[in-house]
C-alpha cells in the first residue's frame, strides 16, 4: 500500500510518501519538502504568529494535493516541538484543519524519541546491542537508549537547533560571555537526566539522526549522500571539537558554503554543534553513527506493525 507521513517539524514541513509492505523497508517514492522555521514563527507570546500559521497551512494544502496525485491511501500528519511547545498549539491546528481538511496529530517528546528508536533499531538491528539514539531538531534533542525494539528510556528536552540559534544567535555571532553561557546551559539541561539513560549500562551502538547531524558528520568528512543510504557514516567527537571553534569564527554565509549544510539551516549548525558535543562528552561518547531512519520512517514502521495486528 501506498501511506503518507506528513512531518511538521519546527524547521522544515516533510511529505514522505512510500511503497509499505509488512515485512520489509518502506520504500520512498516522492518527498516534498518546504522550510517553514515554525520555532522562529513564535512571538514573545510563545505563539505561533500569523505568518508562521499562513505558511503552516499553505505547506499542509499543497502536501495534501500531491499526496492525493500520488495515489496515498493514508496519510499521517503529525506535529512536533513547534506546535507542542505554542501557546496556541490548538488554534493552530484546527486553522490548519478548517482550511485544509487535515488532521495533524501532536507529537508528545517521548512518544518523539520512542519512534526514533524505533527506526533506528530496525535499520542496525538487533547486533546494536544496547542502543543509544540521538536526535537534534529544530525545537528539541530527543535521547533514548535499551536492548530491546522500544527503549527503556525515552525523554525529549528543549534543546533544538533552532531554539537555541533563536535565542543565542538572532542578533548574530554572541560573544565569549553568551557562548560560555550557552554551554553551559546546554550542558546542564542534558545532566539533569543523563543518569535515566547511564543506568542502564554501557552503550554498544550509539547512533545520531536528523539533519543537523548528518551536517556536522559531512562538515567533519562524512560521506556525501550521492554515495548511498548504506555507506557507514560517522561523526567523531575529536573531529567535531576540532571544527567547533572554526564554525564559531564563521560568518552564516561561510557555514552555508560547508559541505551538508543547507542555506536555510546554515545559522542554526554552531548551536547544533554546542548540543552534539555535550551528547559526547556527557554519555562519555567518542563517536556516533548516523542512521539514515529516524522519526518519519518510525511513524511508518509503527503505524505497519499494527496493521499486521490486524490481519
Amino acid at each position: 500500500m501506498r501511506l503518507g507521513v506528513l512531518d511538521i517539524g519546527s524547521n522544515t514541513g516533510h511529505l514522505l510518501v512510500v511503497d509499505a509492505h509488512g515485512g520489509a523497508a518502506p520504500s520512498p517514492a516522492s518527498s516534498y519538502k518546504q522550510p517553514l522555521r515554525l520555532a522562529e514563527h513564535l512571538d514573545d507570546t510563545g505563539a505561533v504568529s500569523a505568518a508562521g500559521i499562513a505558511a503552516l497551512t499553505e505547506f499542509v494544502g499543497r502536501a495534501l494535493a500531491l499526496a492525493e496525485d500520488k495515489g496515498c491511501e493514508e496519510i499521517y500528519a503529525f506535529a512536533t516541538s513547534a506546535v507542542r511547545d505554542a501557546v496556541n498549539g490548538d488554534a493552530v491546528l484546527d486553522h490548519v484543519h478548517e482550511h485544509t481538511g487535515a488532521r495533524v496529530r501532536v507529537l508528545a517528546g517521548e512518544d518523539e524519541a520512542r519512534l526514533t528508536f524505533l527506526a533506528v533499531r530496525r535499520w542496525f538491528g538487533w547486533s546494536s546491542g544496547r542502543l543509544g539514539v540521538f536526535d537534534i531538531g529544530g525545537g528539541s534533542l530527543e535521547v533514548a537508549g535499551g536492548s530491546a525494539e522500544a527503549p527503556d528510556v525515552a525523554f525529549s528536552l528543549p534543546l533544538g537547533a533552532g531554539r537555541l540559534a533563536r535565542a543565542y544567535f538572532a542578533e548574530g555571532s554572541p560573544d565569549d560571555d553568551r557562548l560560555r553561557e550557552l554551554r553551559r546551559s546546554i550542558r546542564a539541561e542534558i545532566a539533569r537526566d543523563a543518569g535515566t539513560l547511564l543506568r542502564g549500562g554501557v552503550l554498544d551502538h550509539a547512533v545520531a539522526t536528523s539533519k543537523t547531524f548528518r551536517s556536522l558528520s559531512r562538515i567533519c568528512g562524512a560521506a556525501p549522500s550521492s554515495e548511498g543510504l548504506h555507506v557507514r557514516r560517522l561523526l567523531r567527537a575529536d573531529d567535531l571539537e576540532g571544527w567547533l571553534p572554526k564554525l564559531v569564527a564563521m560568518t552564516r554565509e561561510e557555514i552555508a558554503e560547508l559541505p551538508g549544510v543547507s542555506p536555510d539551516r546554515a545559522h542554526q549548525v554552531v548551536a547544533g554543534a554546542f548540543v552534539a558535543s555535550a551528547v559526547f562528552d556527557i554519555f562519555d561518547l567518542t563517536e556516533l553513527e548516523i542512521c539514515p531512519w529516524a522519526l518519519r520512517e518510525g511513524i511508518l514502521l509503527d503505524r505497519l506493525d499494527k496493521l499486521s495486528l490486524l490481519d
